[in-house]
């Protein structure tokens, strides 16, 4: 039994994981410390899609599957869970293009939060008490 719910935390922080990855970046336009944490998750997230990349949390689920006495199972995370719910939808072969997807809208998300963090900034020659030709 424990490994089982092992197994079920290690796939539900997998999907925390894809979340954070998503929508991450609406966090951090409100709080842009957050950017630390979340760049280097979107990043990853997006490459995993993309790339033949194996994500450690695959490892460690196949792992405990082998201890519960369950066939570990083959290729990732994504392959596993995502793709049939994507063939169910008629959308076969989309996890590339979902990668792209995430990679862009952070991207663009980014781009909107250092346009609002420039706006923000005020221009060097009208600090308070600065001196203008």
């Amino acid at each position: 039994m424990g490994y089982r719910l092992l197994i079920i935390l290690v796939v539900a922080l997998h999907y925390l994981f894809i979340a954070a990855a998503v929508l991450g970046g609406l966090a951090v336009l409100r709080r842009p410390r957050l950017a630390w944490i979340h760049i280097p998750i979107f990043l990853w997230a997006g490459l995993v899609a993309i790339m033949p990349w194996s994500c450690p949390l695959t490892g460690l689920e196949n792992a405990l599957r082998v201890r519960a006495g369950w066939m570990p199972y083959s290729g990732g995370f994504l392959s596993r869970y995502l793709h049939p719910a994507l063939d169910a939808m008629g959308l076969h072969g989309m996890v590339p293009y979902l990668g792209l997807f995430v990679l862009a809208l952070n991207g663009g998300l980014y781009a909107l939060l250092i346009v609002q963090l420039m706006r923000r900034r005020p221009a060097r020659g009208n600090l308070p008490g600065s001196v203008t030709d």
